[in-house]
């Protein structure tokens, strides 16, 4: 049986989801300096008291937007993951993914532009850990069920690999998309084969 949601609970969720909108777009403008929980209020269309009790304060609602947009790669490169006919193709297409919309993202570009939303950029490197993290566990529970014979520490290698050049790769393009996931594909491919036969060949028979 489907869980219906409360409708008070769809109505403040719909909120937050307004709230974040209108704050992804300020960040885009301002950056973090730049933004003010009064000009969230009006572009939302509620007070700004009504911002402090959703998000307590600039920061929290900063990291809210921060990991709503992280979502959106999480979900995309999913898709990817479960639909790609095989293990190379999906690793292509989950980095070109990532650079591709990383490029496409307004607030993403705007913080890798160099424009007044760049004192974001510590929420992609030094403050990284989330995005690396939740990367890192998708990409070795896809590697895991692709490649059963591959050992869970490569997997973790492979995977954080993967991730830190897509990001890279993200933040210093050299190539356009599909070519820079091509070089990571072709990179990555080579060792996981190479584990994995060596692993299954280790296995008592």
């Amino acid at each position: 049986m489907t869980e219906i949601t409360p409708f008070t609970e769809r109505v403040r969720l719909s909120l937050r989801e307004t709230l974040l909108d209108a704050a992804a777009e300020l960040l885009a403008e301002h950056g973090f300096a730049g933004l003010r929980m009064a000009d969230v209020a009006g572009a939302a269309g509620v007070s700004r008291q009504t911002v402090y009790n959703e998000f307590g304060n600039k920061s929290a609602l900063v990291d809210a937007v921060a990991m709503r947009t992280l979502s959106e790669f999480i979900e995309g490169a999913e898709e990817i993951w479960t639909t790609s006919a095989d293990l190379a193709d999906a690793i292509h297409g989950t980095v070109a993914y990532t650079i591709r919309h990383g490029r496409e993202n307004r607030l993403v570009a705007s913080v890798l532009g160099g424009a007044e939303a760049e004192d974001l950029l510590p929420l992609l490197t030094t403050r990284g850990e989330p995005v690396l993290r939740l990367g890192v566990e998708q990409c070795v529970r896809h590697l895991l069920a692709r490649v059963p014979t591959l050992p869970e520490p490569t997997a973790v290698v492979v995977a954080e690999t993967s991730v830190r050049l897509a990001i890279s790769h993200m933040l210093l393009p050299t190539a356009d998309p599909d070519e820079a996931a091509a070089a990571v594909r072709d990179v990555l491919m080579p060792a996981i084969r190479c584990s994995s036969t060596s692993a299954a060949k280790e296995r008592p028979s």
